[in-house]
């Protein structure tokens, strides 16, 4: 276990983490938060005397991708809050990722540099520009070593697509395109053209009045580059193949459980609204997060999820208090481990919870300062409901509604885990003896 913590006070807004995504090799972890920043966190080299080491990350560059603006025109203040970041597959020595506020997309380049040239002609060492006539030799510049500078710099600026905010973006597997989406519309991008979008699905009613539904999420499938998905807050998942038409606004599969008229309550509809959904590395499932319970689709089968496991089903009580603070708003993230057989998703109270698909077991461990030393095992928590409360158990009243984990990563190939707990991240991995 290692944790990194971004404020030892109290926790200042600007601070609390909005998006945690590792990169395709797992080597670079990077974290948007709200104050616009986007701080890269890389894996330590293995060392022989220190074989223990490798699996700490430590920043690698830190920069701010996005500002706060205000638009004139509709008199709105646009958040400078990072919704989500998205790596690009490394092709060179450079590393690309996308970042997004609730408006503009834009790429960064992270690139290093240990050599900077010297011995310019027209200008001396400091930059200045010599006078010409002071100049008698020709010079051949030359590179000299110089302290390792990681540096970020925008590539790409994506803008004026959206009329609404961006929930999330997703990069397609032909690595040329990627969408963006917002409540109403998603927009297929190419990386290379910034003044220029397609409108591949739009759900806006012609009269707002008659709006029933918004896009929560949208995803590209991992490997066929026609397919994509996208969930609504009334808890249907639409998968839309762009060979079809040129606009996608119908569906060719909807995954929608039908409800249980048994449960049937005043809060149903908001807590059916699905948060997140996510491909499974193969391609041949989908998993959904509701309020309550996260979902594993069969791509192939629409009438109902394969799978449904309870997140924190003791909350069910709760939903009048939840739906007074705001909290039955919370969009909670779902992850999948390398190959598919783990689930992971945030719960309250700084709980997050796994999900193992093959033996059915489930566990609810806790990321909190209290119980975090470096190299300390985590202990699996239980919440207890009504009746008597063992020594171990927490009760469900004084579960604390302002501490969530909301985004979680889980690293490509191995059991490296990034959850990011307001705003301190903590990185948990496998025991290692």
């Amino acid at each position: 276990m290692h944790l990194l913590e971004e404020d030892q006070g109290r926790c200042v807004k600007a601070d609390i983490i909005s998006t945690v995504e590792f990169n395709s090799t797992g080597e670079l972890l990077a974290t948007g938060d709200k104050g616009g920043r986007v701080v890269v966190f890389q894996r330590e080299q293995e060392s022989k005397n220190q074989p223990h080491r490798r699996g700490e990350y430590n920043v690698y560059s830190t920069f701010q991708s996005h500002e706060p603006e205000f638009d004139y025109l509709k008199s709105l203040e646009i958040e400078e809050k990072i919704n989500k970041i998205r790596w690009l597959p490394q092709q060179n020595a450079a590393y690309f990722l996308l970042s997004t506020n609730d408006k503009t997309v834009k790429l960064w380049k992270i690139s290093e540099r240990d050599k900077r040239p010297e011995g310019y002609n027209l200008k001396d060492e400091d930059g200045r520009i010599r006078d010409p006539t002071t100049i008698t030799a020709l010079r051949v510049p030359v590179l000299r070593p110089m302290d390792l500078m990681v540096e970020a710099t925008p590539r790409r600026i994506f803008s004026n697509a959206h009329t609404y905010h961006i929930n999330s973006i997703s990069v397609n597997s032909d690595y040329e395109t990627y969408m963006s989406t917002d409540d109403l519309r998603i927009n297929l991008w190419n990386l290379e053209i910034t003044n220029r979008s397609f409108n591949i699905v739009d759900i806006k009613p012609a009269n707002m009045e008659e709006l029933t539904e918004v896009i929560t999420a949208a995803e590209f499938h991992p490997n066929q580059c026609n397919t994509f998905v996208y969930s609504s807050s009334k808890g249907s998942i639409r998968l839309c193949d762009m060979r079809t038409s040129a606009l996608c606004d119908n569906h060719s599969k909807l995954f929608e459980e039908p409800e249980d008229p048994s449960n049937r309550s005043f809060f149903s509809e908001i807590i059916s609204s699905i948060s997140d959904v996510k491909f499974s590395h193969s391609g041949r499932y989908l998993m959904t997060r509701d309020y309550l319970t996260v979902k594993v689709w069969d791509v192939n089968m629409e009438s109902k999820p394969l799978e449904t496991y309870q997140v924190h089903d003791y909350l069910r009580s709760k939903l009048c208090s939840l739906y007074e603070n705001d909290c039955i708003f919370d969009k909670f993230e779902c992850v999948w481990n390398g190959t598919d057989s783990v689930l992971m998703t945030g719960s309250y109270n700084n709980f997050f919870r796994m999900f193992d698909r093959n033996t059915k077991r489930d566990v609810t461990l806790e990321a909190s300062r209290e119980n975090s030393k470096p190299r300390a095992i985590l202990k699996p928590r239980k919440v207890c409901v009504g009746g008597k409360r063992r020594k171990d158990e927490i009760s469900v009243d004084s579960l604390d509604f302002s501490k969530k984990i909301l985004h979680t990563a889980w690293h490509p190939h191995e059991n490296i885990i990034a959850v990011a707990a307001t705003n301190n991240l903590y990185i948990f991995q496998d025991k290692v003896n």
